[in-house]
């Protein structure tokens, strides 16, 4: 199952608004508010590359007041047990 994290820009004051809007969202397993060049960042899972890709595209990047993404794909994964 592909992963990707995605770092986004929202409009000033708008962070909390646009988490909210996160949390709608199919795929959108974790969301964070955080300080930095970013304002937000979501873990997005999906069951393809192509679905991952819509939710970035139509979903994500449609959210009102967001104003730019920045999508890191998972190529490796390490857990602790």
């Amino acid at each position: 199952m592909p992963i990707a994290f995605v770092l986004i820009n929202a409009e000033i004051g708008s962070e909390g608004e646009v988490l909210n809007e996160l949390k709608k969202v199919e795929g959108v397993e974790e969301a964070y508010s955080v300080y930095g060049v970013y304002d937000v960042i979501a873990k997005v899972k999906a069951e393809s590359m192509e679905k991952l890709k819509d939710i970035v595209t139509w979903k994500i990047r449609r959210i009102n007041k967001v104003r730019s993404t920045l999508t890191m794909i998972v190529i490796e994964e390490m857990r602790r047990e």
